[in-house]
């Protein structure tokens, strides 16, 4: 952004912040976050207009102090999202993750879902509550970790999502989840995704996508491409092949940690003790009998500024790929997730809206986006 847009974002950007304070919507030390990247992403997702944006920020404070009952401050100290007893099992039946460094990779795997296997080691409230934490820990740990480590403000995640084995029954079958997450991402963690793939979708994407994308704001759907079966090329041409996961035509395994999954490779991790699946083992052993499994408190809300030089790299490999290709695809398909997660935010954020799913991101592991990284050295 030229020196002419920060001016004009700093003109903004200061009466908004003087409004939230002055009507006790933001104070200092607010978990939200009070930095200028923080109340950019609710101007940007109402294209600045500061009455709709100070809507939207209060409607997602109101949200942050009554989720699941409790408050979304709670509710983190309750679940760590890194570190909570049904996370392997979350993983094995919802897999979504971050992975590595530079704008964090959102990782997707619809392919693999399998909601009622999860169910029998997880209640849906609490696999419920596991989808906020993770979301929240896209704005709250893992854009903040990937913007020290880069030295420049990293507010998006670079999101895949892998449909390969994924139809009708698997989506049928999370449709009410993944709507509420659609929801939270884009109204509590706005701006989060900056470029969403889809990668092997299936010929019965084009119904799935004529439900999903009534969930999502326009503005999300236009982040959004669809690469096919023949991805490779294009994600290698974006992400350096040691930051993408071998299933992904990468070179990254995290074999050490049990898969890239189960890694939680990222500059969020440093400082956590105890991280990977022998610790998650002990973690497990040692807090069984204090598990919370099943004795949930309820919540009626459980559903049935990235740099444009990243954006134009995505963009530019896409269209030669789609050239290549000779594909016609729709300019206005949307992402199908998201921080998150959430996702976002799993979340996500996939999601936040980025969608982000990250919002449905279950387990933090990411690679970095090549575009950003390179701007980030």
């Amino acid at each position: 952004m030229g020196t002419a847009g920060n001016r004009n974002h700093e003109e903004i950007l200061k009466p908004f912040r003087e409004q939230l304070y002055n009507e006790d919507l933001l104070h200092d030390g607010d978990s939200i976050g009070t930095d200028d990247e923080t109340l950019l992403r609710f101007l940007r997702a109402r294209k600045f207009d500061i009455t709709q944006a100070k809507k939207m920020f209060t409607e997602c404070q109101n949200w942050r102090k009554t989720v699941a009952g409790i408050g979304i401050d709670e509710l983190y100290k309750e679940i760590d999202p890194f570190d909570y007893p049904e996370r392997e099992a979350v993983f094995e039946c919802w897999p979504m993750w971050f992975h590595k460094k530079g704008r964090p990779l959102n990782i997707h795997f619809f392919g693999n879902m399998n909601l009622n296997k999860l169910y029998k080691s997880c209640t849906p409230e609490r696999h419920w509550k596991t989808v906020i934490v993770n979301c929240e820990s896209l704005t709250r740990e893992i854009l903040p970790a990937a913007s020290r480590c880069a030295g420049r403000d990293i507010g998006s995640t670079f999101v895949i999502v892998d449909l390969k084995g994924f139809g009708l029954g698997a989506f049928w079958q999370m449709k009410s989840l993944a709507k509420g997450a659609f929801q939270i991402s884009q109204d509590y963690y706005p701006e989060t995704m900056g470029q969403l793939a889809i990668i092997n979708a299936p010929s019965t994407f084009t119904t799935i996508w004529a439900v999903i994308k009534q969930w999502l704001a326009k503005e999300t759907t236009e982040k959004v491409d669809i690469l096919g079966s023949d991805y490779k090329d294009v994600l290698l041409s974006l992400i350096d092949a040691e930051n993408l996961p071998t299933s992904l035509g990468g070179n990254c395994s995290c074999a050490e940690d049990g898969g890239c999954h189960l890694s939680g490779a990222g500059p969020w991790r440093d400082g956590r003790v105890g991280w990977g699946p022998k610790a998650e083992e002990k973690h497990r052993a040692n807090k069984l009998a204090e598990s919370t499994l099943g004795a949930t408190t309820g919540d009626n809300q459980t559903p049935g500024s990235e740099n444009s030089s990243a954006d134009e790299s995505f963009a530019s490999a896409v269209s030669v790929e789609k050239q290549k290709k000779k594909k016609t695809i729709s300019d206005n398909i949307l992402s199908l997730f998201v921080n998150i997660i959430a996702f976002n935010a799993l979340g996500s954020n996939f999601y936040p809206c980025s969608i982000a799913l990250p919002m449905l991101a279950a387990r933090q592991c990411v690679h970095g986006d090549k575009g950003a990284s390179d701007d980030e050295s």
